[in-house]
Formats: C-alpha cells, structure tokens, sequence
C-alpha cells in the first residue's frame, strides 16, 4: 500500500518535473513556482505531497524555503525511469522504420 502511495505521488507530471528540477540541487520553493509558472498555492500542495511521501526535506534560510530530494535514490529511479521510457521509444522507432521499409503489398505492381 505504501508502494502504491508512493507510484501516485510520482505519477503527477508536476511532480515529475519538480523532481527534475530538484536532481540538480536544492531550490527555492520561489524559483520551482517560477519555473513551473504556478501560483503559490498549487507550489504548495505539490510540495506538501512529495514531503509527506518523505520524498523531499526542506530547510528555512530567512524568509526562503528550500527544498532538495532527501534520498539519492529517488533520482536514481528517475534516471532509470527516463532509461527505461527512452529505450521503449527508441525499440517503438525502430518498429516503424523498419515497417515503413518494407516493400508494400498492394496492387501497385
């Protein structure tokens, strides 16, 4: 079940793209609001759901928030999960060249 809870949190495409974010270092929870044009609320609500799955820590400096991936294996899954999308795609590409290079069978003959 925890599993499960876990895939969900992950599965939002903000989500995903904070992470992205995130895999380079710490930010601001200003700067992920700007990169991913939200409004403040919805920065929040994303963010509180990564925390409360233990995906994410932050940290207070003055009046910023900063936020960064509390364990590296969260992007050692994203980068397996980008792996793994890349190779399906690329087994999908060589599918519909190789089909597009087959002599049609039509009555063109």
């Amino acid at each position: 079940m925890r599993k499960a809870q876990l895939f969900r949190v992950l599965g939002h495409p903000v989500r995903i793209r904070m992470l992205e974010l995130l895999m380079d270092g710490e930010r601001t929870v200003g700067d992920l609001q700007a990169e991913l044009s939200l409004d403040s609320s919805g920065t929040s609500q994303h963010l509180a759901a990564l925390r409360q799955q233990g995906v994410l820590e932050s940290r207070r400096e003055g009046i910023s928030v900063y936020y960064r991936i509390r364990d590296p294996r969260v992007s050692q899954l994203m980068t397996v999960a980008k792996q793994i999308l890349t190779s399906a795609l690329t087994d999908s590409h060589t599918l519909l060249v190789g089909l597009a290079e087959e002599p049609s069978s039509g009555s063109d003959r």
